[in-house]
């Protein structure tokens, strides 16, 4: 579990999303009335939710040259199912992409990935490489080539895994 600032912008709610599980514990904050009150959603919608948030990590492991941890949904598909809009601001002219609907976790998803898209930072959303972590993290490093969601925690059983291999 990473020490880092949490991601800029959209992509905290993202990350956030997908960090509502330890892997190694197995605890889940969605399990909880304030984690479901946190993202906005039900008893009813925790299977959805939880099919978007392996979805997402799957990604993000993809975005670090990991393979999916398993079989998901692919992101696109769920994606596709929230439809965004370009909101033009009648004051200034600026446009920014808008979710049709507001309310649904899924909107407020798409409409961050679309803003990380555009804004160059989706690609530094990644999880890292333990398969008993799989933390979400946004990427800092210059060339964009961390692989541990903490150097002193995940890094450090990498790296001690390796030397006890050799």
């Amino acid at each position: 579990m990473s020490d880092r600032a949490p991601a800029p912008g959209g992509l905290a709610l993202v990350e956030a999303l997908i960090n509502t599980v330890d892997l190694e514990s197995g605890t889940d904050r969605l399990d909880t009335a304030e984690g479901r009150t946190e993202f906005g959603v039900t008893e009813g919608d925790l299977a959805d939710v939880r099919e978007l948030r392996e979805s997402l990590r799957a990604v993000c492991l993809a975005h670090a040259g990991h393979p999916p941890h398993r079989e998901v949904t692919p992101l696109g598909a769920l994606l596709a199912r929230a439809p965004l809009y370009v909101a033009v601001d009648e004051r200034d002219g600026s446009a920014s992409l808008a979710p049709a609907d507001e309310g649904p976790l899924l909107s407020r998803v798409a409409t961050a990935v679309a803003q990380a898209l555009t804004a160059g930072t989706w690609l530094r959303l990644k999880a890292c490489e333990l398969p008993e972590c799989h933390w979400a993290y946004y990427d800092r490093s210059p060339a964009g080539k961390g692989r541990w969601c903490s150097m002193s925690v995940c890094g450090a059983r990498a790296k001690m895994r390796r030397y006890r291999a050799k």
